[in-house]
């Protein structure tokens, strides 16, 4: 292993997984869901599912919760610090189903299956000196009341 890779390996970030698989909801309508989340902060990503018109929003939602009470619970995570690294939808197995057309056809119905992964990352938030931020509005107030006289 040479010196860059031993430098990216130890900076890895601790990700939580979930997956969701045999979801009765096809890939093509889940992918468009989950491009809506990825990149986002978890938070972010849970209430914008929360309001997606979708109907495959609702276990791509659960998905991420329980991506979510992973990290929190299994590797000790801050849920503030999470983001959406990684959002896929593969396809699963397809149910063959047959419907009566007329004349005694028979037509096939696709009923398709989608397996949804997400992976989080905790990304390390930076806090400001608590002194920096008190001066900052500190100099601000007082150029206020100038204004205001």
């Amino acid at each position: 292993m040479n010196a860059r890779n031993a430098e990216v390996a130890q900076e890895e970030l601790p990700r939580a997984i979930a997956r969701a698989r045999y979801v009765r909801a096809t890939p093509m309508k889940v992918r468009r869901v989950v491009d809506l989340i990825r990149g986002r902060s978890a938070s972010d990503a849970l209430a914008v599912l929360q309001f997606a018109p979708q109907a495959a929003s609702e276990p791509v939602a659960k998905v991420l919760a329980s991506a979510m009470a992973n990290a929190e619970n299994n590797l000790d995570l801050d849920p503030e610090t999470l983001w959406v690294s990684t959002a896929y939808v593969d396809e699963g197995p397809t149910l063959k189903r047959f419907r009566p057309r007329a004349q005694g056809r028979a037509y096939r119905i696709r009923k398709r299956t989608s397996h949804i992964t997400i992976e989080l990352e905790s990304i390390k938030i930076e806090k400001k000196p608590a002194k920096a931020a008190a001066a900052k509005s500190a100099g601000r107030k007082s150029s206020a009341k100038r204004s205001a006289s």
